[in-house]
């Protein structure tokens, strides 16, 4: 099935006021505007030829009426009233042909329109009043069939993609590409949980997220359309269609189908408004510890999930085998600001954001007091958002420390708990540090090597203890020292020596810190 349609500016299933005067036949009668000129973007539903001076009890609204004036020339008082009945029928305007009644403009009726904001257009080359109704009503009959057909392309685009699996990026790449103009959904709170559009245009909303959020209740306009998303009488979050080009009406529609589409989604594939801020927060997280994004390009990001940055102190945190979830709970316990989310390894980050007059030191300590059966791995406190990536990748560096060795650990692990482990972590990647590893391990990296690396590895994690070792792996002493003469045989070196074991110890941490 294809998913890919027109844009939509150009389906409103209405005219605009402004729009039925740029019509050719209605050029030729050389309209002017005469009153009203600020509200020419009023939509026209229908045109109505009417004379009658009570004509407004005619009318349903949304109707350019078009008159000759012949029935009020003369009568101040019925000019004034016709034009005051158009306004209480809420007419989108009155079109008034010049001619025998009417040589110019009246001025009763130009005033009285002014005064109710009617927009009133004279025309000054009469004309058949039938061949613009007959344009009119066909161009609006088109329209109006091709929203409802440009409707259910759309419903069946997006619904086709919900039973292909598609996940909620993908479903909001689709609306945004329909729309041409950023898309944002929210919680309830106003706080941004997906966006979709060019990254430029998304940047800029999320950069002023703020402001907008405030107005998110307000009523629509230039091109700010939102709908609510929800179901069994339960609200749980809105899209937003950020400055829409084209035809409010249409933008809606567009925004009542994204809705229908998201709220489906949710539920067929078993997720949650939850769900969407876990994966609105592994987003940015994952983003901020790669690094591949600039720290500044996030920072509208962070801004609109509901993380304060401004003047604060920010806490990178990676915890080992955490439960998202309890990690949240216990944030929101302790009133800690913050956002969680679960790396790819299976290791959950947390950034905190805490008010600088805050003890970063003792917080964290607090936090981590409450949670069960973990290690807290923690970067020092940054102080500027552009320093919290580089904090990131050093709390999952010592998380990594941690759990690739037995160490007596505080509930917090910093860089300096890890000592020449953490150093060996940060330097993995540099090629140097790769060949010396390659280098010194070379006898042991293949073959029947495996089994005696992991003997050196446990000998030299127990600080060189020959009774401990033997137990750990299940063999006797003479069996330990039989392996570990093959194992200096292997490599060249003397273990009873300190350098030329040290120098294997580090080869032997960097080698594992690679591997994983």
């Amino acid at each position: 099935m294809s998913t890919t349609l027109e844009p939509l500016e150009s389906l409103a299933p209405t005219l605009s006021v402004r729009q039925v005067l740029m019509l050719e036949r209605v050029l030729a009668g050389e309209p002017e505007v005469v009153a009203g000129a600020g509200q020419l973007d009023r939509a026209v539903r229908w045109v109505h030829v009417a004379e009658a001076a009570d004509v407004g009890v005619m009318l349903s609204g949304g109707e350019m009426v078009l008159t000759t004036g012949v029935l009020l020339a003369g009568d101040d008082d019925k000019q004034a009233e016709y034009i005051r009945s158009l306004h209480r029928a809420e007419a989108a305007a009155v079109v008034l042909g010049l001619g025998r009644a009417f040589p110019s403009p009246p001025d009763v009726m130009r005033r009285a329109a002014e005064r109710c904001g009617l927009p009133m257009v004279v025309l000054h080359r009469p004309f058949p009043f039938a061949e613009l109704t007959e344009e009119v009503q066909a161009r609006l009959v088109r329209r109006k069939f091709a929203a409802v057909s440009m409707s259910e392309a759309v419903r069946t685009a997006l619904t086709g993609l919900i039973t292909a699996g598609a996940p909620l990026q993908r479903m909001l790449d689709e609306i945004a590409h329909h729309s041409g103009c950023p898309v944002v959904v929210t919680n309830l709170a106003h706080r941004v949980l997906a966006t979709a559009g060019e990254r430029s245009a998304v940047d800029d909303v999320l950069r002023d997220w703020e402001r907008i959020a405030r107005q998110a209740g307000g009523s629509e306009g230039d091109g700010w359309i939102r709908a609510e998303l929800g179901g069994r009488g339960e609200r749980w979050g809105q899209i937003m269609l950020c400055g829409y080009r084209g035809d409010t009406a249409t933008g809606r529609l567009l925004a009542d189908r994204a809705a229908e589409a998201l709220v489906l989604h949710r539920m067929l594939g078993g997720t949650s408004a939850h769900t969407w801020e876990e994966q609105s927060a592994q987003s940015l997280l994952t983003d901020l510890v790669s690094g591949v994004v600039p720290a500044r390009q996030l920072l509208p990001r962070a801004r609109a999930a509901g993380l304060p940055v401004n003047r604060r102190t920010f806490v990178p945190l990676v915890v080992r085998d955490g439960d998202p979830a309890e990690l949240d709970r216990v944030l929101r316990l302790l009133g800690l600001p913050g956002i969680v989310a679960e790396l790819a390894d299976g290791a959950t980050a947390v950034l905190l954001s805490l008010a600088r007059d805050q003890d970063a030191t003792v917080l964290t300590a607090n936090f981590a007091a409450r949670l069960s059966r973990t290690v807290v791995a923690a970067a020092d406190p940054r102080t500027a958002w552009d320093d919290v990536p580089a904090g990131m990748r050093e709390a999952r560096h010592v998380a990594e420390a941690v759990a690739s060795g037995v160490l007596d650990l505080p509930p917090v692990v910093r860089l300096k708990d890890v000592h020449l482990r953490g150093l060996v972590r940060l330097l993995r990647d540099d090629p140097h540090v790769q060949s010396f590893a390659e280098r010194e391990l070379d006898g042991l990296l293949c073959g029947a090597g495996e089994d005696l690396l992991a003997v050196l590895r446990t000998y030299l994690a127990t600080g060189r203890n020959k009774s401990r070792t033997a137990q750990l792996h299940h063999v006797s002493r003479p069996a330990l020292y039989r392996r570990l003469e093959a194992i200096q045989g292997r490599l060249g070196v003397d273990l009873d020596d300190f350098e030329q074991a040290a120098s294997v110890h580090i080869a032997l941490l960097a080698h594992d810190a690679q591997q994983g």
